[in-house]
């Protein structure tokens, strides 16, 4: 039977990462799913191809043997992948955004127009995705480039550029004790049920938690939310508060719900974000429509169709 690529990838995160843990977090995967795949592999090719025990994995000579065979595989069809883009890209004429939430800031009209005003023939095409991805589609290649929330699982791997930072507000329903104040410190809060994002959100799930500012203090989680209707919806039905950039508390604002600035938190920094191995002339003139040092570059290079 034949191994999948999917389960040569998960082998050679582990190979590389010598750790389940850090091996599922890069993959965006649980670690029983990617423990799963591995063993499945092993029964195909019939060998063990990794030692573990409770605090290391290392390698067996089966598993040394594969590993570069399995490296040059997955970069063959990487690059087959990137062609294939390529070639669809310049068919079509269409880049695709990635977003997690509405980005509002009058970023996207913005980045329409300049540019269409660079590619007349282009077009852009904006779409959704739920916070069990936080690069948005950026880590799957479903998307070229990306609005996030910073910080991303394995952000050292994308090219990132903050196009805004906005301190953090608290979102909760009118009737909250809080609702009234201009502002609240983050210590009121420390006993409030907060809403979070899928586990697989990974750091940016502590983020909008801000457990690295809690002292220690355990979070109450009141739900799991996976996008902006649902979190809305918890918090109407009393499930608990959540953390926002200030700028998305004005595009969420809505009847039935209070948003007041909180004190005490780091700022919220909002980035745009594409693969490091991208270099399309399309991407770039994407990119310098949104950066405050690529405009002046576009405005002097050629128009492209």
């Amino acid at each position: 039977m034949d191994a999948h690529l999917r389960d040569l990838r998960y082998f050679v995160a582990v190979a590389e990462e010598l750790s389940f843990t850090r091996a599922a977090e890069r993959l965006f995967v649980s670690q029983p799913a990617l423990s799963k795949q591995i063993k499945q592999l092993e029964e195909q090719l019939r060998v063990r191809l990794l030692d573990r025990d409770r605090r290391t994995v290392s390698l067996t000579a089966a598993g040394r043997a594969l590993l570069p065979a399995a490296r040059e595989m997955l970069g063959a069809w990487d690059e087959a992948q990137r062609a294939v883009s390529d070639a669809a890209a310049r068919e079509a004429s269409v880049l695709t955004v990635g977003m997690s939430t509405s980005v509002g800031r009058g970023l996207l009209a913005d980045v329409r127009e300049r540019f269409t005003e660079r590619r007349p023939t282009w077009s852009i095409r904006f779409r959704q995705v739920n916070w069990e991805d936080p690069t948005a589609g950026l880590a799957d290649g479903d998307v070229d480039v990306a609005f996030v929330w910073l910080p991303i699982p394995r952000q050292e791997t994308f090219n990132v550029q903050v196009v805004a930072e906005e301190p953090r507000w608290v979102a909760f329903r009118d009737d909250h004790p809080l609702a009234g104040r201009d502002t609240v410190a983050f210590e009121e809060l420390l006993d409030e049920p907060f809403l979070a994002l899928p586990d697989d959100a990974g750091p940016l799930r502590d983020f909008w938690l801000a457990t690295d500012e809690r002292g220690g203090r355990p979070v109450r989680v009141g739900a799991t939310v996976s996008n902006a209707d649902e979190t809305f919806a918890a918090i109407e039905d009393g499930s608990g508060v959540v953390l926002m950039a200030s700028g998305n508390a004005a595009i969420y604002r809505r009847p039935g719900i209070a948003a007041v600035p909180v004190t005490g938190l780091s700022p919220s920094r909002l980035a745009v974000a594409w693969r490091a191995d991208d270099h399309r002339s399309a991407i770039r003139d994407l990119l310098c429509t949104l950066l405050p040092d690529g405009r002046a570059a576009c405005e002097t290079a050629p128009v492209r169709k």
